[in-house]
């Protein structure tokens, strides 16, 4: 069976944000555990950003920081990226497109997340 567990802990970096001209930049460690009885490779990932504003970006692409990390069961992956945004808050989700050794191939979700600068009502 395919279980693929994956935690995100996003960060507010403010050394690259530049409020006063709605730049706010953060970056999140993904740490992706197999779960499964099944080794897995990450083909591809797809993100959904959301900003305060409503507005949607779609991020989609192979691997994830240029590698397709390919997980035995029990082992795990773990890697930081980042992205912007024109508001202070926002959310992320999306999926990571997996392959089993033998072929099968599904997805794992990513679950949402928040993007948050400090002292920021939302």
């Amino acid at each position: 069976m395919n279980k693929i567990d994956i935690e995100v802990l996003p960060a507010y970096i403010a050394d690259q944000s530049d409020p006063v001209n709605n730049h706010y930049v953060f970056a999140y460690t993904v740490t992706i555990h197999n779960n499964g009885s099944a080794a897995a490779k990450l083909l591809t990932r797809h993100w959904v950003i959301t900003d305060g504003d409503g507005q949607i970006q779609e991020v989609k692409g192979d691997g994830v920081i240029g590698e397709q990390p390919h997980l035995q069961p029990g082992e795990g992956f773990q890697y930081t990226s980042g992205t912007f945004m024109n508001t202070p808050f926002g959310t992320m989700h999306g999926s990571y497109h997996m392959v089993t050794d033998s072929g099968e191939q599904f997805d794992a979700k990513i679950p949402s997340f928040q993007l948050t600068a400090p002292n920021t009502l939302h």
